[in-house]
């Protein structure tokens, strides 16, 4: 029985990386007592499968792991009852399913992320100028550097949407934004670099919020597990 799960990661956690997330849920499943299956060879490891690492820093309200379990333990809801409170602050469990049959692995399914990108020392009419003149170009050059090679890419086509929000409880003006994670893909770091070529990227980002991982199934763009939960959440951390 594989269980796709959906989560949070908000708060203080976001300055944890995806390596020591994976730690976390490995405690979780050892505490709550969720039997999961193990990999086979001289250092078995649980079977729990992640998505697109989050870059440290940023927040989500969608966070997704598969994981391999033993045998019928629950309903999905009642599994993730257990978990839980066996998850440090900042994670929730806001939706899972049982995922039927064969199925591609989360890192391979999603072709784009939406983010939420709140942005300091600029003002709202600045922000919209630069997002109108991204969106407007018939190509956005951007050097990246991959293995000691200097190349310069258009990443135009990675970006699917660019709208600016209204200010958030600090008065910061907002975008959003969805980003291909297909090929190169394009990081939010990588866009903000292209929206201010002449700013430092780390100033101007004062958050950074995942909102939604999409998949594209038989050509309709869908959520891998919408939830209603995971925007009351973030509610708790605006």
């Amino acid at each position: 029985m594989k269980l796709r799960i959906r989560h949070t990661k908000l708060g203080k956690v976001r300055f944890t990386s995806h390596r020591d997330t994976a730690r976390h849920w490995e405690r979780a499943v050892r505490k709550a007592g969720v039997r999961v299956s193990y990999s086979a060879g001289f250092t078995p490891r649980p079977k729990l499968s992640f998505g697109l690492a989050l870059p440290t820093g940023a927040e989500s309200l969608a966070e997704y792991l598969d994981m391999e379990l033993e045998a019928d333990q629950g309903t999905p809801a009642e599994i993730a009852a257990l978990l839980g409170p066996a998850l440090p602050t900042g994670y929730e469990l806001v939706e899972s399913a049982v995922v039927e049959g064969r199925s591609h692995s989360l890192q391979d399914a999603v072709v784009a992320c939406t983010w939420q990108l709140h942005v300091a020392g600029v003002s709202a009419d600045a922000l919209v100028d630069a997002a109108e003149r991204v969106v407007a170009a018939a190509s956005v050059p951007l050097a990246r550097e991959r293995k000691g090679q200097r190349s310069i890419d258009d990443v135009r086509p990675a970006i699917e949407r660019l709208v600016t929000l209204g200010p958030d409880s600090a008065g910061r003006p907002r975008l959003e934004a969805d980003l291909c994670t297909t090929g190169r893909g394009l990081r939010p770091s990588e866009l903000m670099e292209v929206l201010f070529p002449e700013a430092d990227v780390l100033d101007l980002t004062a958050r950074l919020v995942r909102t939604h991982q999409w998949i594209d199934e038989d050509g309709t763009r869908r959520e891998l597990l919408p939830s209603a939960a995971a925007g009351r959440a973030f509610a708790a951390y605006a």
